[in-house]
């Protein structure tokens, strides 16, 4: 039986997670009451008495968290930005490469991956790892999300009366948090132009990178890299099977834990897609996917 805390379960990353791993054979999940949720006490004793513990909290309080563990065999996944470039921290993206499985299989500090920059890294890292892509690079990513990512009072506003039905760029002074990891995990020398756009739908995503690069080769590439991913398919080169009229929807992953790669162009350009739901592999299931690795089920 494997004893599972989540650390700010209330949120809706930490609600999403506890339904995967309640559906789980061999899991027990811990409980705390809910005045003892902001007691450093009470969590402290939870955060070393379990097996694994699950940060669903703001960087500050994963941090906090993660101090209060003492005990060596406490297995963490931490669901926040505090840990993502953090040396000693295996990141949480398996099927990027076999170090990174390896590192995710046998670790006891696990980061998991932000929503967009799963998408990109997806795309990115093994381009640069082959040499298609330069590192010296300035690599530009567009990317659409589904409004649940932004937590309980984004849901709250955008499923509310006369809310938003337009989409809005945002983070348009390029400093999203999810840069420092884009950059780090696929060892570029510049952060990325990233452009992310909030769109009014509840959950899905598309994100995007450009390339001048022959795009059949490109799909070889990809195809061969991800080769046997348990999560992460490539699609017949072009993805019409998965256009509707002509356009990509951003829904179709909703609910999965996986994720698409699409590959479009010419001999001389290339636009790569990763679709997924931001809530699945770009949250809840690749924190549950890392756990599963990680205690051999």
């Amino acid at each position: 039986m494997i004893n599972v805390f989540i650390d700010g379960r209330a949120g809706t990353t930490g609600l999403q997670i506890e339904e995967r791993l309640i559906a789980l054979p061999g899991v027990t999940l811990m409980d705390i009451a809910d005045e003892d949720r902001k007691n450093p006490e009470a969590r402290k004793k939870l955060l070393n008495a379990a097996d694994a513990v699950f940060l669903c909290l703001p960087d500050e309080a994963a941090r906090e968290a993660v101090s209060l563990i003492e005990n060596p065999s406490t297995v963490v996944f931490d669901a926040s930005t505090a840990h993502r470039i953090h040396p000693d921290w295996a990141y949480g993206f398996p099927e990027l490469s076999a170090w990174h499985r390896d590192r995710v299989g046998t670790s006891n500090r696990i980061a998991v991956p932000g929503c967009h920059a799963s998408g990109f890294c997806a795309i990115v890292y093994p381009l640069v790892w082959a040499g298609l892509l330069s590192s010296r690079e300035t690599v530009i990513c567009f990317s659409l999300t589904g409004y649940s990512g932004g937590g309980k009072a984004m849901i709250a506003e955008y499923e509310a009366p006369g809310a938003p039905a337009d989409a809005r760029p945002y983070a348009l002074g390029l400093t999203h948090k999810h840069l420092p990891e884009m950059r780090a995990v696929c060892e570029l020398e510049k952060p990325p132009i990233f452009l992310p756009v909030l769109v009014p739908v509840r959950q899905g995503m598309l994100v995007s990178v450009p390339l001048e690069a022959p795009a059949l080769a490109i799909h070889r590439h990809f195809e061969e890299w991800y080769t046997g991913a348990e999560h992460v398919t490539v699609t017949p080169f072009g993805g019409e099977g998965s256009l509707e009229n002509g356009r990509l929807p951003m829904e179709t992953l909703n609910g999965s834990g996986d994720m698409e790669l699409f590959v479009f162009g010419t001999e001389t350009q290339t636009v790569v897609t990763a679709r997924f739901d931001n809530l699945g592999k770009g949250a809840s299931a690749a924190a549950v996917q890392c756990f599963l690795l990680r205690f051999g089920l």
